[in-house]
């Protein structure tokens, strides 16, 4: 997991009056911008199919949207980008 809940959310009782402190914690959250990786499965031998599938039991569990990235295929897009700017510098020249 690469976010910590680290920011307590604290509540008071129904029908309890004004002052008196602030209330006790109810729970723990975190903030996390948009496009920020959560989850991240690495290690030994992981098969793609079954960190895929374990992802998205996870994120069915989440209230916001998800996508699945695969770092090696991330890597082979940026390197085609990458390639298709040299060559068009290449054939400018």
């Amino acid at each position: 997991m690469r976010v910590f809940p680290d920011i307590p959310v604290t509540s008071k009782g129904n029908e309890t009056r004004m002052g008196k402190g602030k209330g006790s914690f109810e729970y723990y959250a975190c903030r996390v911008p948009m496009n920020k990786i959560l989850f991240e499965i690495g290690g030994g031998n992981i098969r793609r199919e079954v960190a895929k599938e374990a992802l998205r039991l996870a994120s069915d569990k989440l209230p916001v949207k998800t996508e699945f990235v695969d770092k090696e295929a991330e890597l082979k897009q940026e390197q085609k980008k990458f390639e298709q700017k040299t060559n068009k510098i290449i054939q400018i020249q």
